[in-house]
């Protein structure tokens, strides 16, 4: 069997590594230059986002969403899930933090809109948790910069799963996205699975009710 080369446009290429060998989760320890200047681009005033960086490198920071990227945000144990299947199966991911109990996945603009849509017509979106899809007018806390210190909980409450390290990273779409989800859902309930779960309610494309809007940079 020949083996496939990435291609940006097929959300079933390998992302990284040697072609024909599975992708790795890269555990980056910190944000690069490079990546944080693309995470303060998502802002109408980055040079504002380095300054407060620079004064307070521990603090998380409030940015928007729908113009470097927008965030998907799931339960934890599920977004992991999904975050290893696209890693081992997928494309790769783009950046990743927990943020309190959820997995927030930072996705290509336009995704906050388009996967609600595609989850609406899937028949196992029942079988997946709540996801919280954050686009354009909202915005999401991104974790600080560097690791917490010993004096932070074990984990912290807010850090980078995978942080940004260029200036321009890969995201996932909504069809990447969406794929890695069916077929967590689809693991998740075996392989002959009973009836499938009524709809608890729809999928949220916004700030989690528990959030309260912050102003954004």
């Amino acid at each position: 069997m020949t083996s496939r080369q990435y291609d940006p446009r097929d959300p079933f290429s390998p992302h990284r590594g040697a072609p024909g060998t599975p992708s790795r989760l890269p555990r980056a320890a910190h944000v690069t230059l490079a990546g944080a200047d693309w995470l303060a681009s998502a802002s109408r005033f980055p040079r504002s986002v380095h300054a407060l960086w620079i004064d307070c490198p521990a603090n998380p920071v409030v940015l928007p969403c729908g113009v470097a990227f927008d965030v998907v945000s799931a339960p934890d144990l599920f977004g992991r899930r999904v975050l290893d299947r696209l890693w081992e199966k997928g494309p790769g991911s783009g950046p990743v933090a927990a943020q309190r109990g959820r997995l927030q996945l930072f996705a290509a603009p336009g995704t906050a809109q388009r996967l609600p849509a595609l989850l609406g017509w899937e028949e196992w979106a029942r079988a997946m948790p709540p996801l919280l899809c954050h686009g354009t007018g909202d915005t999401v806390t991104v974790p600080p910069l560097y690791p917490s210190g010993p004096e932070e909980p074990v984990p912290p409450v807010s850090r980078w799963v995978v942080a940004p390290e260029v200036r321009h990273p890969w995201l996932p779409d909504a069809e990447a996205l969406l794929w890695a989800c069916v077929r967590v859902a689809r693991t998740a309930a075996g392989p002959y699975p009973a009836e499938l779960p009524a709809r608890a309610g729809r999928r949220t494309a916004g700030l989690s009710p528990e959030a309260a809007p912050e102003p954004a940079l």
